[in-house]
């Protein structure tokens, strides 16, 4: 059995809104929108990851919150997880570092205004669940 490989996504959480990253790259994924974050390396944990990414392409300082109920399959052998996440107070705004072209501030109401990656539409559903019922 091949070994799985997490690729972790941050609902990074604002007054209540959430932040979506428009992907530059690869080609077959421009212009569609996600949850930024990336992989897991070996031997590191899935919050740190999300921490380092969130570095990494948005150049920010965050801290996770809680993991967002449920994984999901990407192309194998990847899965998707999800931790709610928000900036610490000595971070700068986040700017589009890593392949993204653009970053938007989403109101509970303006989530499905953008045209999300295929695999990242159950996880923000999740995370809406968990906005509307005050989980998050």
């Amino acid at each position: 059995m091949t070994e799985r490989i997490v690729v972790v996504g941050a609902a990074l959480l604002d007054a209540g809104r959430l932040l979506a990253a428009r992907r530059s790259a690869p080609p077959e994924l421009a212009g569609r929108w996600e949850l930024p974050g990336g992989k897991v390396e070996r031997g590191e944990a899935p919050e740190a990851a999300l921490v380092r990414e969130l570095r990494e392409e948005l150049g920010i300082e965050a801290e996770t919150v809680g993991r967002v109920p449920g994984e999901w399959p990407l192309r194998p052998p990847y899965v998707l997880q999800v931790w709610t996440a928000r900036l610490r107070p000595d971070s700068a705004a986040p700017e589009p570092l890593q392949d993204h072209d653009e970053l938007r501030w989403l109101t509970p109401a303006e989530i499905w205004d953008v045209d999300w990656l295929d695999q990242d539409v159950p996880a923000v559903r999740e995370t809406l669940s968990g906005l509307a019922t005050g989980t998050y």
